[in-house]
């Protein structure tokens, strides 16, 4: 159940950046964001793993895309406070989702390897888990 509720972290940032890309005219990307949501149910490192380089990317792609805007506001006299407020809490939720691979209930799930002696005696009174 613990491993399903963090696994709704990145899921949920994919799904916003899948929607961006959409908005943005990049099917072909989007279609690949959407492709990689897949990889949750990978339990092996290189899935941890690519998943928290594209959220690390996505996290640049939020800022820029934040930034962007809210300078086009600025240009056109529009109020832009707002916009930085909604897409910064997006990238913020998209840095946390790829920080949520560092919980050792998601360490344990992809297999990575214990950071500390307790998450591997933590593994090792979990049934299932190594």
């Amino acid at each position: 159940m613990r491993v399903a509720a963090l696994l709704m972290l990145p899921l949920l940032a994919l799904l916003l950046l899948a929607a961006h890309l959409v908005h943005a005219g990049l099917m072909p990307l989007a279609a690949l964001v959407i492709l990689l949501v897949g990889l949750l149910a990978v339990p092996r490192p290189w899935a941890s793993w690519t998943l928290q380089v594209v959220l690390t990317v996505a996290v640049i792609e939020w800022i820029l895309t934040t930034v962007g805007l809210a300078q086009l506001r600025l240009r056109h006299d529009e109020p832009y406070l707002r916009l930085v407020a909604i897409l910064g809490s997006v990238a913020l939720f998209t840095a946390l989702a790829a920080v949520a691979f560092q919980h050792p209930v998601l360490r344990a799930y992809f297999r990575l390897p214990a950071k500390t002696a307790a998450e591997r005696a933590a593994r090792r009174t979990v049934p299932g888990l190594r």
